[in-house]
Formats: structure tokens, sequence, C-alpha cells
């Protein structure tokens, strides 16, 4: 190609939609399956929250940000940072960063940290009417676990908020495994090979 040809052809990124939705729905299968009493501990959880919880959406977040996705690149970045800082917490809880931050723990803090994603996953949820009803979905869920989560970290009803908890998450990761397929094969296949429902005509 010539200059001419080269500064006019555009080059179109892969929507990283479905590799982030795959890693949400890794990580929250595998956290869920402690939440729900199916295993026990959480040191072969932490390597899936780093790297699906974590570096899967981070990846996802900035392929979308060139693709100047910004409900993309806010949703993905917002969820791989916490997935980090969960990470972090629970090598922190495990006493792999010292005694001394072990025993300075005030587990409440993790509940005012889980209001704060609440009202971030809330207006995303706004945000996701206009996407698709799969997305829209998931963020549906993802309040519900923040809303258990944070009710828990605050003893309030814990047993029942915490159940809640796990089955809003476990939901979670079958929403999002579907819609990361239906990203890959509609788009694979070049027609509606999986739906993912309209927008909502809301606002």
């Amino acid at each position: 190609m010539g200059n001419k040809d080269i500064k006019n052809t555009q080059i179109v990124n892969a929507d990283p939609s479905a590799l982030g939705l795959f890693g949400l729905a890794m990580v929250t299968l595998v956290a869920s399956s402690v939440k729900l009493g199916l295993t026990s501990g959480v040191s072969l959880v932490i390597p899936w929250v780093i790297f699906l919880g974590g570096f899967a959406q981070l990846f996802a977040a900035i392929n979308d940000s060139k693709r100047n996705n910004i409900f993309g690149t806010t949703a993905f970045g917002g969820f791989a940072f916490f997935w980090f800082a969960i990470g972090l917490t629970w090598l922190i809880k495990a006493g792999v960063l010292g005694e001394s931050l072990l025993t300075s723990i005030d587990v409440t803090q993790l509940g005012f940290a889980y209001i704060g994603y609440f009202i971030f996953s809330f207006y995303m949820t706004i945000g996701a009417t206009k996407t698709n009803k799969v997305l829209f979905i998931i963020f549906v869920f993802i309040d519900f676990l923040f809303i258990g989560l944070s009710l828990s970290a605050f003893k309030i009803l814990p047993d029942i908020s915490y159940k809640f908890a796990a089955y809003s998450e476990l939901l979670i990761a079958i929403f999002s495994f579907y819609g990361s397929a239906a990203v890959v094969l509609n788009t694979h296949f070049g027609k509606t090979f999986l739906p993912v429902g309209k927008p909502f005509k809301i606002f």
C-alpha cells in the first residue's frame, strides 16, 4: 500500500468484551464455590482472582479504551481493580503480608468498600440498559452481590446475606459465560447465534 492507502485504512480492534466476560465468569464461578460451601479456603482461588478477575478484565478495559468505549472501559477496569484488591485482601487475611497487618483487620472497612462498589455497579446498571439484556442482567446480579456482601460485612443477617451474595455470584458466572459465548459466536458466524436481547428503550 502507498502512504495514502495506509492513512485511509482504519485498524479495527477485536471486541475485547468476550475475554472480559469470560474472566468475570471464571472468577465468580470459583469464588462462589467457596461462598456456597462447595469448596473451602481461598488459596487456590487467589490465582483466578488475579489473572481472570484482574488481568483479563484489565486487558478488556484497555482495549475497550482503544475502541473509545467508555462504558466497557469503566466497567471492566473498575471490576479488574476490585478483584486485584480482593486478592490482596485475602493475602493480608492469610498473614502473607505480615502479622501487623493481620492483627489490625477491621472487616467493616470491607463493608464500606462494598457499598462504594454497589454505587458504582448501580449507575453502571443504568448504563447497561443501552447495551443488551444479558449484560443488564449481569449488572443486576452484581448489584445483588454487593448488597449481600455489604450486609454480611456489617453483620446484618450475616448467614442469609452471605448466601444471597453466593447465589448472586453464581448467577453472574452463568450469565457471563453466556455473554462471552454470544460475543464470540455471533461475531464469528456473522449472525445471531446466541441472542442477547435488544437494549431497553427507557432513557
